[in-house]
């Protein structure tokens, strides 16, 4: 049985390579069931425009793929290029570049069977299931998403995006000790989605990998399989 193919997007100041890195526990977890592909963001991101560094608390440091490369999807202070997940805002900078780097990525290294989000990758991957349902994204064909500590942008240009309940499959999962995007940020987001599936662990921000999980997430992806 081939695996299921799954674009990676990662978490704000973060890039392809570093969340690879921060992700070999997953990949090694699910090896038999995926095939785990990463991309990086458009947009680098300046030095102490931080959010989702300061907490390590998967233990990784960076390495030679590291953060030193930081990128971002969209910025919320358009002036400032930086992004805050509780900043409100009217409007935001990058996000159609950003569509555009996924469009190509699908084009070039698709097909791709689903997509997984980080953090503000999560709060992108959302913001991608409904330009796919929207039908705006005819490249787009994802089955299943996997949202990890993710959230509702809270840019008011993004609003469209939540006009409707989603019906793509999707599993959410996040940290009740998450002081990044803490769970009730995670939480606000479920109702975007028609038929959204929860996995919580006692951790952090971070993807969760541990033995424990193993089943929830293969339950949720063998019925793509």
């Amino acid at each position: 049985m081939a695996p299921l193919r799954v674009l990676c997007v990662h978490g704000y100041r973060q890039n392809g390579g570093s969340f690879r890195e921060k992700t070999g526990a997953l990949r090694k977890l699910l090896k038999k069931q995926v095939e785990l592909v990463y991309l990086s963001a458009p947009h680098g991101v300046r030095q102490g425009c931080s959010e989702e560094a300061p907490e390590k608390e998967d233990g990784s440091a960076p390495g030679p793929g590291g953060d030193e490369d930081s990128r971002g999807w969209w910025f919320s202070d358009v002036q400032a290029r930086s992004f805050s997940a509780q900043q409100q805002c009217e409007e935001s900078l990058g996000l159609d570049e950003s569509v555009a780097v996924v469009r190509e990525a699908v084009q070039v290294q698709g097909p791709f069977d689903g997509i997984l989000g980080f953090s503000q990758g999560a709060a992108f991957v959302a913001i991608l299931c409904s330009l796919q349902e929207q039908k705006l994204e005819p490249e787009f064909s994802f089955r299943f998403a996997v949202l990890v500590a993710g959230f509702r942008s809270a840019c008011l240009e993004h609003l469209k995006f939540y006009s409707a309940p989603l019906r793509i499959p999707s599993l959410h999962v996040f940290g009740l000790e998450d002081r990044v995007i803490p769970d009730d940020m995670s939480r606000e987001l479920l109702p975007s989605f028609l038929e959204p599936r929860v996995l919580t662990h006692p951790g952090g921000h971070f993807v969760p990998a541990a033995s424990a999980h193993r089943p929830t997430y293969q339950d949720f992806l063998k019925s793509f399989q």
